[in-house]
């Protein structure tokens, strides 16, 4: 029997070194029939050079312009179907993973044939016994959160769980889920984008899965992360996208536009968040730009 295929995309945008460790990482996992597609952005710190002198099998992908985390790997995701793809991994170029993190992620894929999405247990890199994310909810306001975010790993993780959406960091896509609800969303450029994906997937009836059992290593949010205020403009504008497109009730409208309206007043007004006051506007650029549909790549 063939063993699926699976075809992983990383994007990759002047990391070299983060993108040659995440290839050895993968050149090291013990399933035996995966493809590897290398996403380029006008890289110029040697990236291609190193990657293609190192991983010759690595198939390289001249991305012409910036489209986004959604966009930019909607280049690879259509590559890889059309090399035949079974499963498709969106994989951060800042990731590790464990010898048999794939082999763990297409043991739960194939054990159910509803499963249309799985996803690693990640672990903060620069803390490597604490969970990063073992998945994600939504709840009833339509706010997102991690599970066991910043949590030691129980001694007994247990089995796949069924999630509402998986990290972006590392999310692995049946191509029939693919082929039914369609690819990323590029409204979104970042942020946002793997939640709604996710969304579509179980609409359309599929599971979710978080597997303990593989592991994996994300250097990019660390415990202590602040982000910048391009994350506040996204995370404003792409979360009432999300409300919007998937029909949100009435009361996750509220409870959103509640939260954000007395974010940008303290922000505003206490002056123990005067720091904050680049966030504040981002935010209301975001929400100015939700209502004026402004979409892919914003201002910041």
């Amino acid at each position: 029997m063939t063993l699926p295929l699976v075809a992983t995309v990383i994007l990759n945008t002047n990391r070299r070194d983060d993108t040659l460790a995440c290839l050895e990482s993968l050149q090291r996992n013990s399933y035996a029939r995966q493809l590897v597609l290398l996403l380029d952005n006008a890289s110029t710190d040697g990236s291609v050079e190193a990657i293609r002198a190192a991983y010759p099998a690595v198939q390289m992908i001249a991305l012409t312009e910036n489209l986004g985390y959604a966009g930019n790997n909607n280049v690879g995701i259509a590559a890889a179907l059309a090399a035949g793809a079974d499963w498709v991994l969106v994989l951060n170029e800042d990731t590790l993973l464990a010898p048999d993190c794939l082999e763990q992620l297409m043991a739960a894929g194939e054990a159910d044939a509803q499963v249309g999405v799985v996803g690693p247990l990640v672990f903060h890199h620069d803390e490597p016994a604490l969970v990063q994310s073992a998945g994600g909810t939504l709840d009833r306001y339509w706010a997102a959160q991690h599970i066991g975010q910043n949590a030691p790993l129980p001694p007994s993780p247990g089995g796949a769980l069924a999630v509402d959406w998986v990290s972006g960091c590392a999310i692995m896509v049946r191509r029939a889920v693919i082929e039914q609800v369609g690819m990323l969303d590029e409204r979104f450029f970042y942020y946002w984008e793997e939640t709604e994906w996710c969304v579509r997937a179980r609409r359309a009836g599929w599971t979710i899965l978080n597997v303990p059992a593989a592991r994996l290593w994300h250097k990019g949010v660390q415990r202590d992360y602040k982000p910048k205020p391009s994350v506040s403009y996204y995370n404003t504008r792409n979360h009432l996208l999300m409300l919007q497109k998937h029909h949100a009730p009435v009361d996750a409208w509220l409870v959103t536009g509640g939260r954000t309206l007395r974010t940008v007043l303290s922000y505003s007004l206490r002056p123990k968040w005067r720091a904050q006051r680049a966030h504040r506007d981002a935010i209301c650029r975001g929400a100015l730009d939700f209502l004026s549909a402004r979409w892919g790549r914003g201002p910041y």
